[in-house]
């Protein structure tokens, strides 16, 4: 990964050591936001290689969350800071952690305790992201009166879709914490917010986000959670593959339907292989092993 300020190509590495040089110039500032705009920039989605994607994504992170620390106020960092680690949370620690659960309870508790802690790292930085842009954030969104409850503009979107998608994360792996499980309303909340103001956002990604909430929570409808992820469906044309999949396990499996789970994920690895990105193919990787344990499933 290069970075490129007027031109000129400079590693990840150097960077940082520009940003120290020159922590006591004038325009370091001016030169923090340069470089958070492009590290921002580089979309990780884009690499459809998963163990590069994974060797590459530590450092990644540590230097994008370092440069949002320089710039609290750069809502493109935030959001790509927020979906690296939701990302990275779900695709190489989550995933592993189901893997395991059946060969070595211990092994696979201690994977969940930890994307947990990920999947926290990164909802806390889109909320602090938001918090700033629209200050009393967290506490317009708690209320009980929903006239109160904060209204999103365009550009906080992308952000707000990372830090629901995040929450729910978190409240997935810490199911024996009733206190992060309560927020399971906020998480929706914030979702529904930002679907109202984009439902189209992110390729249907956060149409699929909302049936997915819709499916797990107690309250929930089975029709509308369909709604949802039909129309992320429709939106990405098909080609989106988590969708397809989070319908597979939200409302087919639940409800014992083995040919239309199936049908969905194979479904997912036609789409997958017709758009050849990161978050596809952690999606067909998924769908795969799913199909695998169809037997135990039902």
């Amino acid at each position: 990964m290069k970075i490129t300020i007027d031109g000129r190509a400079i590693k990840p590495i150097v960077t940082m050591s520009l940003l120290v040089l020159l922590s006591a110039c004038s325009p370091r500032h001016l030169i923090v936001q340069g470089v958070a705009n492009e590290i921002a920039s580089q979309s990780q989605d884009s690499e459809d290689d998963l163990i590069l994607a994974r060797e590459a994504s530590a450092f990644y992170l540590k230097l994008s969350e370092s440069l949002l620390r320089e710039a609290p106020d750069n809502l493109k960092l935030a959001e790509a800071v927020a979906a690296g680690f939701t990302q990275y949370a779900f695709a190489f620690v989550s995933f592993e952690a189901e893997k395991l659960a059946d060969k070595d309870a211990k092994a696979a508790a201690k994977l969940r305790q930890r994307a947990a802690r990920l999947y926290q790292r990164g909802q806390r930085h889109a909320l602090a992201a938001l918090e700033l842009q629209i200050p009393g954030f967290s506490q317009a969104l708690a209320s009980p009166d929903p006239a109160k409850w904060p209204q999103l503009k365009p550009e906080q979107v992308g952000v707000a879709y990372w830090a629901a998608a995040s929450w729910g994360g978190l409240i997935a792996q810490s199911k024996d914490d009733p206190q992060t499980v309560a927020d399971l309303p906020l998480a929706i909340r914030l979702a529904r917010l930002a679907w109202e103001k984009s439902p189209q956002h992110g390729d249907g990604a956060l149409a699929s986000l909302m049936g997915s909430f819709e499916a797990a929570a107690p309250w929930g409808s089975r029709q509308q959670a369909v709604a949802y992820f039909d129309q992320a469906i429709a939106i990405s044309a098909g080609k989106n593959a988590g969708s397809l999949v989070a319908k597979a396990e939200s409302i087919a499996l639940p409800a014992g339907d083995r040919p239309a789970f199936e049908a969905l994920l194979h479904q997912a690895l036609k789409a997958s292989q017709a758009q050849h990105t990161l978050s596809n193919q952690v999606a067909q990787e998924r769908a795969q092993w799913l199909l695998e344990m169809a037997d135990d499933l039902f």
